[in-house]
């Protein structure tokens, strides 16, 4: 019991220092597609490594969340519904909006992927963070998609 208290006290901690911290943004824009989004530079402060397509993959210092900022061909011309149906989402979604134009789904789990169509090309911000920091990400995870462009 006392060390959930002291687990539970130490994560609301940490959230709220992090979030008493002005959030630093850049803009990521992917040369070779357009792709561009703003994204908490300050938050995800280490390259993972390279996605499918062209992008980058970035993770917080502790490791806790991680960002994909993706572009990729759709090589088959396919719909946002029909894309996103090929990648098979999890059946516990808590938020799903398709478009002709974009799709944006997250879950319990918790993520949020936003992927925009624009021509042969899916331009897309993938976020991965805890479920019980899901109110602290609100902003962050709106700004985010909202800035999400593509050529």
């Amino acid at each position: 019991m006392k060390s959930t208290v002291v687990l539970a006290l130490a994560l609301v901690a940490s959230t709220a220092t992090a979030s008493a911290q002005p959030v630093r943004w850049t803009r990521y824009t992917i040369p070779q597609t357009g792709t561009a989004v703003d994204f908490p530079s300050s938050i995800f402060t280490e390259e993972a490594g390279r996605p499918d397509g062209y992008g980058q993959r970035f993770r917080t210092a502790d490791g806790r969340a991680d960002l994909t900022i993706q572009a990729a061909p759709n090589v088959a011309n396919d719909s946002p519904a029909a894309f996103l149906a090929k990648k098979h989402p999890p059946s516990r979604i808590q938020y799903k909006r398709v478009t002709p134009r974009f799709f944006a789904v997250s879950s319990y789990k918790v993520f949020y992927d936003r992927c925009n169509f624009s021509g042969r090309l899916v331009h897309c911000v993938l976020i991965n963070y805890p479920a019980e920091e899901e109110h602290a990400w609100d902003d962050v995870v709106t700004r985010m998609s909202l800035s999400l462009k593509g050529k």
